[in-house]
């Protein structure tokens, strides 16, 4: 097989709905439920052939109970798509929905596959309900190889290290609100959001529910440090606290807690789903391309600072591509906590006027497997509001690990 490009058609998103049981406006449906949401999207949008997909990937993090049995290939179903088109789900944690993407667009790329939707799916709401427990799942042998910890602790701890202070992360998640505020008000987001109807045809949320547009830097500055209070909470039944986890690495540190719930990513429910297409593919469904992938990546280190890999994925994928930053007109780095965009902007020398400009995470939440689809169509969606061409998306993800992606517009 030839190699060829891999082409974005069309993005489709939810509005993220707040992930707390009753009280989000998505968090009675099931998540199949609003993964079958933009599936049904992407095919009426375009008058998909679904007999035609070659596979439908999809990213889910906690894939236990109802988030559990290949999450991507039940949605499709329900979504009444042709039996035809299969289904496969991974996970790599919150760096799940850029995962789906990349692997879709690699397949496409190797002249193997022609059409091919990714995606990922969260519900913060449900998975909350299913208890917690380390990377680790458990296992002590891994745990005295590389002991991991909370990822909030992980922030302050980076922050510490790096000497961010409570100034500049709320500085950051003041901003994050502002712009978010302007890109609703502006309806930025319109071109990809689709509403969610309950089964009965009623509507569920046809609007971003998290934001707090409200925020001030004063508020933020008066809100108490949260991860501060989890050191002493026993990590599981072994009764070892967090901070003693800690210390198995840091043993004379003194952590600066500086991270709390308004410079945190916010807690919600969300799905999102890309079509991409070999071009010969679809040139025969009369599709024009909105964007092309240019390079995709990933990068790891230290699972002990798990959020530090953006700054490398972001070089990665930029050699990858034969490009430099100053190539890149727009990048989208998600907002897990505030100190992981403070420092990719800070350490790449970037224009903060470029980076995560219709706000992030910390003002619109961040439903883990799918922000990276999310920020894919975001980024593609203000490209194109800009008349921008080339766009670069990465996130911190658990374990260490963060992969990125080059996005070009056709």
């Amino acid at each position: 097989m030839a190699a060829t490009e891999a082409w974005i058609i069309d993005t489709a998103r939810t509005p993220r709905g707040i992930g707390k049981q009753g009280k989000g406006a998505l968090a009675h449906l099931h998540p199949q439920h609003l993964g079958a949401t933009v599936l049904k999207a992407l095919a009426a949008r375009n008058n998909l052939n679904t007999a035609e997909v070659d596979d439908v990937i999809w990213g889910t993090s906690s894939q236990k109970g109802k988030q559990a049995s290949c999450l991507g290939r039940m949605s499709l179903l329900l979504a009444g798509w042709n039996t035809a088109a299969s289904g496969v789900t991974l996970d790599r944690f919150c760096g799940s929905g850029i995962t789906s993407v990349n692997m879709a667009a690699a397949s496409i790329m190797a002249g193997m596959e022609d059409c091919v939707v990714a995606g990922g799916t969260e519900m913060m709401s449900y998975t909350a309900t299913l208890g917690g427990g380390l990377m680790d799942a458990g296992n002590m042998t891994l745990r005295d190889v590389q002991p991991q910890w909370h990822q909030g602790i992980c922030a302050d701890l980076i922050a510490t290290f790096e000497g961010i202070g409570r100034e500049d992360v709320d500085g950051l998640a003041y901003q994050s609100q502002q712009r978010a505020k302007v890109a609703i008000d502006e309806g930025r987001f319109a071109k990809s959001v689709v509403p969610v109807y309950n089964e009965d045809g009623t509507l569920a949320l046809d609007h971003e529910e998290f934001p707090r547009p409200q925020t001030t830097l004063e508020g933020l500055s008066q809100l108490p440090s949260v991860f501060e209070k989890f050191m002493d909470v026993p990590v599981d039944d072994t009764g070892e606290t967090f901070d003693q986890l800690v210390r198995r690495a840091y043993p004379d540190v003194k952590i600066n807690h500086v991270h709390h719930a308004g410079n945190s990513s916010g807690v919600v429910d969300g799905s999102a789903a890309i079509l991409l297409a070999s071009p010969a593919y679809a040139k025969a469904q009369g599709w024009k391309p909105r964007a092309k992938i240019r390079a995709m990546a990933n990068a790891a280190g230290s699972p002990q600072l798990m959020l530090n890999e953006p700054v490398p994925a972001a070089k990665k994928v930029l050699k990858k591509a034969g490009m430099s930053l100053n190539d890149i007109d727009l990048f989208e780095v998600n907002e897990a906590f505030s100190v992981v965009a403070f420092k990719f902007i800070r350490d790449l020398g970037l224009d903060p006027a470029k980076v995560n400009v219709n706000g992030g995470a910390m003002a619109l939440g961040h439903p883990i497997a799918a922000t990276g689809s999310v920020l894919i169509g975001t980024v593609l969606d203000e490209l194109e509001r800009q008349d921008k061409a080339t766009g670069l998306v990465t996130m911190c993800a658990g374990g260490g690990m963060a992969p990125a992606i080059i996005i070009e517009r056709v």
